[in-house]
């Protein structure tokens, strides 16, 4: 009498094995769209969040907040104290007791503000962006400071914070002591981009603002320095012209790769996709341009 055979062939485990490897195959492209899925939910929840608060500021304040606040006039150079959007919208992110710990008339570099600017946020965090939680600004010699990171930056419009054209600085963001009021958007808040998303790849961006001197790295240009932290311009002048998923370090540079989340000051959010009309997009940067605005996400 046979005994019966126990386990497999060597032939039976290498079928078995190769099904298995085609079923992975098959599922892991499903996982990661359904995991892209879910980050680009969340991302859209965060942007969401911040135009609530954005709102609940205006209604405190009678204004948005600055881009960053800087009471040096442009086009010197700045002088401090450096404090972004992020940072005065504390209050309105459920993060009040992280705000009461700033001391606003500081330089965001001096040591007392150290552990607040080094304070990670969810909430200002792209899921699907690569995740430090903090990185390290220096200002070129022996001053550094680590900063935390962030996804979410403000449209400037579409030239560089410290840019020589004219008009310069026509978004809805600047390097200012006061914000802009909903008046001064005269081409309407749901026709004026407010903040968008930014990959951590191309450079660094943060909620707190920056430090007075620090120079942010363009890191795929090692040894070269001046990426905004907490703006960002649409239209890179020389450049460009850019689409919004452009791998620009002072642009948007989206994790999305096709496109990117944008929060418009009606507080919606839409997905601005590389397939945009250019003009369209440059319009929506600027906040009194009188430009015609067609199409939609």
């Amino acid at each position: 009498m046979r005994r019966p055979r126990l386990g497999f062939t060597l032939i039976e485990l290498l079928v078995v094995i190769a099904i298995i490897g085609i079923l992975m195959g098959l599922l892991l492209p499903a996982v990661q769209k359904i995991r892209e899925a879910a980050a680009r939910i969340s991302c859209h929840n965060n942007l969401k969040q911040i135009g609530l608060a954005m709102h609940n500021y205006l209604d405190t304040h009678g204004s948005f907040p600055v881009g960053y606040y800087d009471p040096t006039v442009w086009p010197q150079l700045d002088n401090g104290p450096g404090w972004g959007w992020g940072a005065f919208l504390l209050p309105y992110m459920e993060q009040d007791n992280l705000y009461r710990q700033i001391n606003f008339n500081l330089d965001v570099g001096d040591p007392a503000n150290a552990a607040v600017r080094s304070q990670f946020i969810k909430s200002y965090f792209c899921p699907s962006d690569q995740l430090y939680t903090t990185f390290t600004v220096t200002d070129g010699g022996s001053n550094s400071w680590t900063v935390a990171q962030g996804s979410y930056v403000a449209c400037n419009g579409n030239d560089g914070v410290d840019d020589f054209t004219t008009p310069p600085h026509t978004g809805a963001f600047i390097r200012s002591v006061t914000g802009f009021k909903p008046g001064d958007i005269s081409d309407g808040l749901s026709n004026t981009l407010f903040v968008g998303d930014r990959t951590s790849k191309l450079s660094y961006s943060t909620w707190i603002g920056g430090p007075t001197g620090a120079l942010n790295p363009f890191l795929q240009d090692p040894g070269n320095f001046g990426a905004e932290v907490t703006l960002l311009m649409c239209h890179a002048g020389p450049t460009g012209p850019n689409t919004p998923g452009v791998f620009d370090a002072d642009s948007t540079s989206s994790p999305h790769r096709y496109g990117v989340p944008f929060l418009f000051g009606d507080g919606s959010v839409h997905f601005l996709s590389n397939g945009i009309d250019i003009n369209t997009w440059m319009a929506l940067a600027t906040r009194a341009g009188g430009e015609p605005v067609s199409g939609g996400d």
